[in-house]
């Protein structure tokens, strides 16, 4: 991997995109569904699959709260995501970019917005999901899980994004795939576009907030010009 690009804080008009990484530019929503699913049963909780992802993009801890019993022994919440963790490595080799992700990447470097990455995800996984990108010529700066010290919905990862990039939350938006991600944008007066590749209805993600919602990747890039990224692109 290259290192990402350093920032120019003396470049005018600066703007920028910080992009969530899992479900939104590498398709992984579902392998962190079914590790958490393996987790989970391996610590003697029945969890079904269908309530694992509907909060895939929340921070571990707040999953694993939200999922077992309020009275459950807690001393095992950490052995359940270094679980979850060591069963989703196994896919780290096979992880691939969503339709249109490097694209969409390049799409916002070439009209001169600052690019961010700004995953929950903890160093390890994050690199993973980077060698799959593919893209870290075209990033100014990563955040990932150490840069926050409360994962999604709190909004510390974006914070961090905004700092990392030199953003102002008014001159920048969030790309995400989940309802956490426009609650933790919204919390900074960031608006959020969302993308329905990490498997969250439109109308789920209209609910929570979203300004706009698009297939994935691609069909961002295909409105690129229309869309709320398009309108965030300096003049001249």
């Amino acid at each position: 991997m290259t290192a990402p690009r350093t920032p120019d804080s003396s470049a005018p008009n600066r703007r920028g995109v910080l992009f969530d990484v899992d479900g939104t530019l590498i398709d992984s929503s579902y392998l962190h569904t079914v590790a958490w699913w393996h987790a989970f049963n391996q610590a003697g909780h029945d969890v079904p699959m269908h309530r694992i992802h509907r909060l895939i993009g929340m921070g571990s801890e707040q999953l694993i709260d939200a999922l077992l019993p309020a009275d459950r022994d807690r001393d095992g919440d950490d052995a359940i995501g270094a679980a979850h963790g060591a069963l989703f490595s196994v896919h780290w080799p096979g992880l691939r970019p969503t339709r249109g992700a490097a694209e969409l990447l390049r799409r916002c470097t070439d009209a001169g917005l600052v690019v961010v990455l700004a995953s929950s995800s903890n160093v390890t996984e994050v690199a993973a999901m980077r060698e799959a990108l593919g893209s870290d010529d075209l990033l100014t700066a990563v955040t990932t899980a150490t840069d926050a010290e409360q994962s999604k919905p709190a909004p510390d990862i974006f914070a961090a994004a905004l700092e990392a990039g030199n953003l102002r939350p008014e001159d920048a938006i969030v790309v995400g795939d989940a309802r956490w991600d426009v609650e933790s944008a919204w919390k900074l007066g960031l608006d959020a576009v969302c993308l329905m590749s990490g498997g969250i209805s439109e109308g789920e993600l209209r609910e929570a907030g979203a300004v706009s919602v698009y297939a994935d990747p691609q069909a961002l890039l295909d409105d690129f010009e229309n869309s709320p990224l398009g309108r965030l692109v300096p003049a001249g």
